[in-house]
């Protein structure tokens, strides 16, 4: 299932691997990009990050027009979890579009979709002794935190929720109006109300006891603060800078919420099926939200897919109150099932990445302790990683250096300071050990280029 990776201490290959691979041509053309700049808007940005014609993908590499081969720490931003056109989850695709089964569905009832509810349950909730309801509310992730949004406040008949600062929750109002970043925020073009930003866990560099403002503002008369219907909150902040909250804190914000009769949504888009370790990030802390939004890895396969889980008891829609054209996509429940059954019928793949993980930290650290003067930050939790930099822009340079070493990669939080990995949780030994070494040599020729 999964391959076993390189042993905390194994030091860095010499030779070929910190340099661009050797299936690079060495072709000076460039690759006719006309179409696009003439047709797309300008709003695109992983485009121009890596200026190349992408046309093959296999497991945790990507290759371009002229064949040249990329090793991929992106994953779709987190929506690749099990790698490139995985085998397994491609055979049953191919094998169910064949067959002239059902593509498109709406909310109707198909065998693909009680095969996806049936698995969904035996392998992920029931496990966890966890009992949802499950509401599939378009393709994407901000359709999930949408539906969550809109039925928590259905439920309790308030307007007001609580996100977090440097939170990012999708692009659409309602997700916009609980995202941190002013520059996303921005661009809305409206007024984005009823929501109140807190600080997120160590926002004070822990000079504060957690949710002093705010529970001081849920208890203060005067404080002028809305009560609020929901507050909504990620184990890990990917966007916003790889954040990862402590397991005490998300403790303390549960137990917060239940005092004052406030539902916790947990927005496992990026973070979950898998990222952390366990199939939702928050399994450590040992919460039981009350919402959780999937999207991203959910289909396995890159297929659009989300998915909003609310405890029975909050399930009040009326028929048709909350809907959508694109809810019944099979295609994607056929691989989200395949993908169930093949990495989480055990704890195999979820040992594996955590080990991997720790594997990550250690080089990390290294690189910490390696430039003192530069003031790094190694972060993160399971294959969810980042190295912070005390000067934004060289975050960019690291990622741009290990593009053109054959390395995907970005940049995340507020001002893009901290340099981002999200490696396909089933990267071999080998490919983890040789996108390492790509960003050693990255980080040394912008911090060390002498």
């Amino acid at each position: 299932m999964t391959t076993s990776e390189p042993q905390a201490g194994t030091p860095s290959p010499e030779g070929d691997h910190d340099l661009p691979r050797s299936t690079r041509t060495e072709k000076n053309e460039v690759p006719d990009m006309t179409i696009f700049t003439q047709m797309e808007s300008q709003v695109r940005s992983y485009s121009r990050s890596w200026p190349v014609v992408f046309d093959r993908a296999r497991g945790s590499e990507l290759f371009d027009e002229e064949g040249n081969a990329y090793l991929d720490f992106f994953s779709g931003a987190g929506a690749l979890n099990y790698g490139h056109n995985n085998p397994y989850l491609k055979a049953a695709l191919i094998d169910y579009l064949s067959d002239d089964r059902v593509v498109h569905s709406l909310d109707m009832f198909t065998t693909a979709r009680r095969e996806f509810l049936e698995t969904f349950r035996s392998h992920i909730l029931e496990p966890r002794d966890l009992d949802y309801k499950v509401i599939f509310p378009g393709p994407g992730g901000a359709n999930a935190v949408e539906a969550a949004l809109k039925l928590a406040r259905k439920v309790t008949g308030r307007e007001s929720v609580v996100n977090f600062t440097n939170a990012f929750h999708g692009m659409t109002l309602g997700a916009l109006s609980v995202t941190g970043n002013s520059m996303k925020r921005g661009g809305a073009g409206v007024p984005l109300v009823h929501a109140t930003p807190m600080p997120y866990d160590d926002y004070f560099a822990g000079e504060y006891p957690d949710f002093l403002y705010f529970e001081r503002l849920l208890t203060d008369m005067g404080s002028g603060l809305n009560e609020p219907a929901a507050v909504i909150v990620e184990s890990v902040q990917g966007e916003g800078g790889i954040n990862a909250a402590r397991a005490d804190w998300l403790r303390g914000l549960s137990k917060l919420c239940k005092d004052h009769g406030i539902l916790l949504i947990l927005d496992d888009i990026q973070m979950g099926c898998g990222r952390t370790g366990g199939f939702f990030s928050f399994e450590e802390a040992g919460i039981t939200p009350d919402i959780i939004c999937l999207s991203k890895s959910i289909s396995g396969y890159g297929l659009p897919m989300a998915l909003t889980l609310v405890r029975p008891e909050l399930d009040i829609w009326e028929p048709g109150e909350h809907n959508g054209t694109f809810r019944g996509i099979s295609p994607a429940f056929v691989t989200a099932t395949e993908a169930i059954r093949r990495y989480w019928a055990d704890d195999e793949l979820e040992k594996a990445t955590l080990r991997k993980g720790m594997f990550v930290e250690g080089r990390f650290n290294a690189m910490v302790a390696k430039y003192p003067e530069a003031g790094l930050t190694a972060k993160g939790r399971g294959l969810a990683r980042g190295l912070q930099f005390t000067e934004a822009e060289q975050a960019s340079r690291v990622c741009k250096e290990a593009f053109s070493r054959g390395l995907l990669m970005e940049t995340s939080g507020p001002d893009d300071e901290v340099m981002k990995i999200l490696p396909a949780l089933t990267t071999t030994g080998e490919e983890l050990e040789r996108g390492l070494a790509i960003i050693e040599a990255s980080v040394a020729a912008v911090l060390d280029p002498s």
